[in-house]
């Protein structure tokens, strides 16, 4: 079985077993006492300003097999135009009785497509599907920025690698050498550790791809005069 609806079946389980009140509520509820990574919350902020700084705009996005509940209820979901996360269909009384969307490691490279042709409704399958020559997709590959942190992250950070962007795994302290080899096999541009504080490694990468990116759009503005 698919570990992601496996979890989410589980769920749903204990719930009628146990008489637990999984409900949406108490999901987005749960979603508060979520514990960030260091700098996590002023993260977006500064990113958005650098940006800004070199003529550029920043969106953020969140794919994710986790609950979609869970991360609304967090401090950051503010921040994301869209949230693409596993989620539950709930019954009249609150309770999850079906999973509403599942998210696993291939599925999440959907959402990059969807992210790179501006196909944002789920309930829109045509757009997502449908050609769109590269030169007139509202985000390119090449813009993008990927950060993963598991396994389910892997084929949405070679995608946008291969495709030009840019992919960085990051990594808790003590913990490099899943994201080494990931850097070795070619799957991500760059690793750093799961600190976002200022000054740290993944801004600094995030800082440079901006300054890249900014130079290349400048490059290819002087190339059409």
């Amino acid at each position: 079985m698919d570990p992601i609806s496996a979890y989410m079946h589980l769920m749903i389980k204990e719930t009628e077993s146990r008489a637990l009140n999984i409900s949406k509520e108490n999901l987005i509820k749960l979603g508060q006492t979520v514990e960030l990574f260091p700098g996590v919350e002023t993260w977006f902020k500064r990113i958005n300003e650098y940006a800004h700084t070199k003529g550029l705009k920043v969106e953020h996005f969140i794919i994710s097999s986790g609950l979609k509940e869970i991360i609304e209820g967090t401090p950051i979901a503010k921040e994301f135009r869209k949230i693409f996360a596993s989620a539950f269909i709930f019954d009249a009384y609150g309770k999850p009785i079906w999973p509403a969307q599942i998210v696993n490691f291939t599925t999440k490279t959907q959402y990059i497509f969807r992210i790179n042709k501006d196909s944002l409704d789920l309930a829109d399958v045509k757009k997502v599907n449908q050609y769109i020559p590269q030169d007139e997709r509202r985000v390119p590959f090449r813009r993008m920025v990927y950060f993963g942190d598991g396994d389910t992250d892997v084929p949405c950070m070679k995608l946008v690698k291969a495709e030009g962007g840019f992919s960085i795994a990051v990594y808790p302290a003590r913990k490099k050498e899943k994201a080494s080899q990931l850097l070795a096999d070619n799957r991500c541009s760059y690793i750093a550790p799961t600190d976002y504080s200022p000054d740290t490694k993944v801004e600094k990468l995030a800082f440079g791809i901006i300054d890249l990116i900014a130079a290349q759009e400048n490059l290819n503005k002087l190339a059409e005069k």
